[in-house]
């Protein structure tokens, strides 16, 4: 019985409130200026370039470029926000194409087999005389690259 009697007021005065917020809404749109006429503009040649004076304008300053050390630019890569915090959100942003290239059904999750193919791809990848071992120098084409 009470639930009944209290959904019956809380219906009345969510009525109420809606009829408020549509007299309100009326009263506003009432009110509004009428919409600008719509003025033919003139003829203007297609072949004519628009002419500006820029003889007295000045741009804007250039920024200003500072050098960061190179451990300052790697923690800016993972900073998207520039809060100078890194959050756990930030730190796995990054991975994630790379996660996603790993996973090539599309399921979220990293199986072995998903990783061997993608491991044994990069292998032979790097092993350009196809010998099936990797020398120093073929093994040097996949460092990192610095930036």
């Amino acid at each position: 019985m009470n639930r009944i009697l209290l959904g019956a007021i809380l219906a009345l005065a969510l009525g109420g409130l809606g009829l408020f917020w549509l007299q309100g809404r009326a009263a506003v749109e009432e009110g509004a200026p009428p919409p600008e006429p719509v003025v033919e503009e003139e003829e203007v040649d297609p072949e004519e370039l628009p002419f500006a004076d820029i003889a007295g304008l000045e741009g804007p300053a250039p920024p200003e470029s500072t050098e960061l050390t190179r451990e300052e630019r790697r923690f800016y890569r993972y900073d998207r926000n520039r809060d100078r915090r890194i959050t756990r959100n930030e730190m796995l942003s990054s991975r994630t194409d790379a996660f996603r290239r790993l996973d090539t059904d599309g399921n979220n999750l990293l199986t072995f087999e998903e990783w061997a193919v993608s491991t044994s791809d990069r292998f032979a990848e790097m092993d350009g005389d196809g010998n099936g071992w990797l020398s120093q120098s073929e093994f040097a084409t996949s460092a990192p690259k610095r930036n």
